[in-house]
């Protein structure tokens, strides 16, 4: 059954296109990285591309694979902006950079900023035409920021990518919900499930209630990473630190803006 998964392609339609896909193409041509994927993971990419209809041939999806850590299934931007474009409801978006100038938080549209602004996030609007209000994204740029090339090359139009995407997956939950992009953090995977929980933060909060939670869960992300990557030892077991806890209370409070974190 194995063999015959990856051996006959299977067929489905993209935007009119037939595409045929085989296993044993998957792993000749459509994957990255140095790992070698499992048949088990080819197979699952078979069928996200097969029920999502998405295009690998044209870089609509791919899998990557490092060493030994649990591959991954990329969709591109492209991917979802198409998605967006054929869904009847859809009427466009608005996207750019959130920074502090000064004491205050401005909201700027595109990505370019002054000299002396700071990044801290980027925002998005989209607008459907069966909503009263259009759905809007705030991310965090220390959540999403990986420190690779493009990231420190770009940080403004990645980070306005990023929340784009962001907001796409949740004004079409229905197709876009369980895709995921190169830019974003999809949720911790090993061969052993491992979940971070983060508290939801009550609307009334302020900005600055906000980012502590934010950072919380960074420091939960990191920890969680470093236990997958490493075998747990006794020496390795990360204990709360109190006093970073008074001192991240006693952050001067900012009274606008607000960042929300998908």
């Amino acid at each position: 059954m194995a063999n015959e998964l990856l051996d006959k392609p299977i067929e489905y339609e993209v935007n009119g296109e037939q595409v045929k896909l085989s296993g044993n193409m998957v792993k000749q041509f459509l994957v990255s990285g140095q790992g070698n994927v499992s048949d088990q993971e080819v197979v699952m990419f078979l069928q996200l591309c097969r029920y999502q209809h998405l295009n690998p041939f044209l870089n609509e999806a791919y899998l990557v694979k490092f060493g030994s850590n649990p591959a991954q299934i990329i969709v591109s931007k492209e991917a979802f902006m198409k998605r967006a474009e054929n869904n009847k409801h859809y009427r466009g978006f608005k996207a750019g950079v959130i920074v502090t100038r000064g004491e205050d938080i401005k909201y700027l549209p595109g990505a370019i900023k002054l000299p002396k602004d700071v990044l801290i996030g980027g925002w998005a609007e989209v607008k459907r035409n069966d909503r009263d209000e259009p759905v809007r994204t705030e991310i965090s740029m220390s959540e999403f920021s990986k420190s690779q090339a493009t990231w420190k090359s770009m940080p403004m139009n990645m980070i306005r990518k990023t929340a784009i995407v962001n907001c796409l997956r949740e004004a079409f939950p229905e197709t876009l919900g369980a895709l995921y992009t190169e830019d974003d953090k999809p949720p911790v995977t090993s061969h052993q499930t491992k979940t971070v929980e983060v508290e939801e933060t009550p609307a009334s909060e302020t900005t600055t209630d906000l980012l502590k939670g934010f950072h919380k869960a960074q420091k939960k992300a990191d920890k969680a990473s470093k236990e997958i990557d490493q075998p747990k030892t006794k020496d390795s077991e990360v204990k709360p630190d109190d006093n970073n806890a008074e001192e991240s209370s006693q952050e001067p409070p900012v009274e606008q803006g607000e960042l929300l974190h998908k």
